[in-house]
């Protein structure tokens, strides 16, 4: 039988004594390690805001996955027009408060008596598809091509940093505004809405990678002069090695927080484009559609706008106050 290190720490500890500290803390239960993903989830349990964010989104993303079986259960067709609604008059709904009964549970559209509570879930399918879409096409292409740019250095660096520069200083909105309204509405042989919704992400997408790839960029640049990553290169590890193995692991939590935090400003975009009128294109529904369309009646029906409005304010809250928790979860300085 062998005695080694470990053998002779367990006689020690198993050995009886005098001291009577040593006898209460051996009664003491031992203080487990945690590990980060643990004390990041203990962190955002505690911070309540954030919970209450996270909970809204995922009410959210479940109504927009539902939204045809909702439109079944408590409304009616997006396009199914309800004359016997509208006032022939001034062209309202009537009743109070845009017509909400209990056959119409947020109102139905001004002139044409559509119900809205179908068109909120549709245009919230829309809108969440085309801001978490793009968002991960930014965070793809800006994760990638910071990390390369800050690992590589040289004139890799120099080429992404100007071309990030260059997309930063770009008017967005015009640009999104021209492309759009030359493309035709049956794109990629899908339905006007469909061929929309990818248009959009792509250009959302492709005009937000530059601000994540900033801050990979800058990451990088301070994780590839640390220890392990010398360690690896003294082991032969190739680049490839390096970077996503070594370096993408550690960049995981500041590109989950700035993915949560880029999506309502992708919701935002969308809602503007649409506004604008080189969004979805319509009868499909939009919030910023909707929006666009209250300007005409807000005076006659405010809840047409009020709606919709509150539907962006509540989205856009609830994702800001979830990344806001996610970021001071993950950040590992926090107390």
């Amino acid at each position: 039988m062998s005695i080694g290190p470990e053998a002779s720490i367990t006689d020690e500890r198993s050995a009886p004594t005098d001291d009577p500290a040593a006898e209460r803390g051996s009664g003491e239960k031992a203080i487990a390690g945690r590990s980060l993903k643990q004390i990041a989830w203990r962190r955002l349990k505690r911070d309540k805001v954030a919970l209450a964010g996270a909970v809204v989104v995922i009410l959210l993303v479940i109504m927009a996955i539902l939204a045809p079986v909702l439109t079944r259960l408590w409304g009616y067709p997006i396009n199914e027009f309800h004359g016997d609604q509208i006032d022939p008059t001034i062209q309202t709904p009537l009743g109070a408060y845009g017509g909400i009964s209990k056959d119409f549970l947020l109102g139905v559209e001004p002139g044409s008596g559509r119900d809205i509570f179908s068109r909120i879930l549709y245009g919230a399918q829309t809108t969440l598809v085309v801001a978490i879409l793009s968002a991960l096409v930014s965070t793809i292409l800006g994760g990638l091509l910071g990390l390369a740019a800050g690992y590589l250095g040289g004139w890799v660096d120099s080429v992404i940093s100007r071309v990030m520069d260059f997309l930063l200083a770009f008017p967005q909105l015009l640009f999104a505004i021209a492309l759009v309204s030359v493309l035709p509405d049956d794109l990629f042989g899908l339905d006007g809405r469909w061929s929309r919704v990818i248009v959009l992400i792509g250009v959302i997408g492709f005009f937000g990678w530059p601000y994540i790839g900033r801050i990979v960029r800058g990451q990088t640049l301070s994780l590839r002069e640390r220890e392990f990553v010398e360690a690896s290169k003294s082991l032969g590890a190739r680049s490839g090695r390096i970077l996503f193995k070594e370096l993408l692991p550690n960049l995981a939590a500041p590109i989950l927080v700035y993915t949560t935090l880029i999506i309502p400003t992708n919701i935002l975009t969308d809602a503007a484009l649409s506004f604008l009128g080189v969004g979805i294109p319509p009868p499909n529904p939009s919030w910023g559609g909707m929006l666009s369309d209250a300007l005409t009646y807000y005076t006659f029906d405010p809840m047409y706008m009020i709606i919709p409005g509150s539907m962006i304010f509540i989205t856009v809250l609830a994702f800001n106050l979830f990344g806001d928790g996610l970021r001071d979860a993950l950040d590992p300085k926090a107390r």
